[in-house]
Formats: structure tokens, C-alpha cells, sequence
């Protein structure tokens, strides 16, 4: 279950779609900086196989994809809220750790 939920790009796209809503493949994307298509489509086949996000074909022309969080996903709110939080509270620590560390392995 970590790798469902935590998988590389999954938590961002989870993420957007709970707190955003409905959005096109393209609006999605644009939320997301440095996803490439090819993994966006990857992460949402996954996720919709999962049970995790619903995909809504509107037969127009042209056509219109939409992506939504499932009730499911929208369970995982209070981990990611719970996420935020911690990061909020202990960001400055590890970029401090990050900057002692790189100064005592510099070659």
C-alpha cells in the first residue's frame, strides 16, 4: 500500500485531484511540474486500476477526458494533511541536516 500511495509522482497527482477536483489531462499536468506525459498516464492507469481516481470519457468533439479522486482517495486526506503539517514543523531541521552533511562530505 506505501508504493500505491507513495509511488513516484502518485502522491502529487492524488494530491492535486483531491484538493482541486475534476481536471483535464492537460490541467493536471500543469499542476504538477516535471511530470512528463508518458508518467502522468502511466500514474493514472495505475491509480484508476486501483480504485483511486475515476477517468470520465465525454464523447464531443472534440473529445474530453476528465480525471477525478475517487472516495477512497479522498480518505487519504488526513495522511496528507498529516504530511504537510510535519513538513511545515520540520523542514528548516532537515535542511539544516541537508547543508551539515554536504559540508562535512565535500571533497
Amino acid at each position: 500500500m506505501i508504493d500505491l500511495v507513495f509511488g513516484r509522482w502518485s502522491t502529487q497527482v492524488l494530491w492535486v485531484l483531491i484538493h482541486d477536483g475534476r481536471l483535464r489531462f492537460t490541467e493536471l499536468q500543469q499542476r504538477i511540474p516535471g511530470l512528463t506525459p508518458k508518467v502522468l498516464t502511466q500514474r493514472l492507469r495505475q491509480l484508476e486500476r486501483d480504485g483511486l481516481v475515476t477517468r470520465t470519457y465525454h464523447a464531443e468533439v472534440p473529445p474530453r477526458v476528465e480525471y477525478e479522486a475517487t472516495q477512497t482517495a479522498k480518505t487519504l486526506t488526513p495522511v496528507f494533511t498529516s504530511i504537510v503539517d510535519w513538513s511545515g514543523e520540520h523542514f528548516s531541521e532537515v535542511l539544516a541536516a541537508r547543508e551539515s552533511y554536504d559540508t562535512s562530505h565535500r571533497a
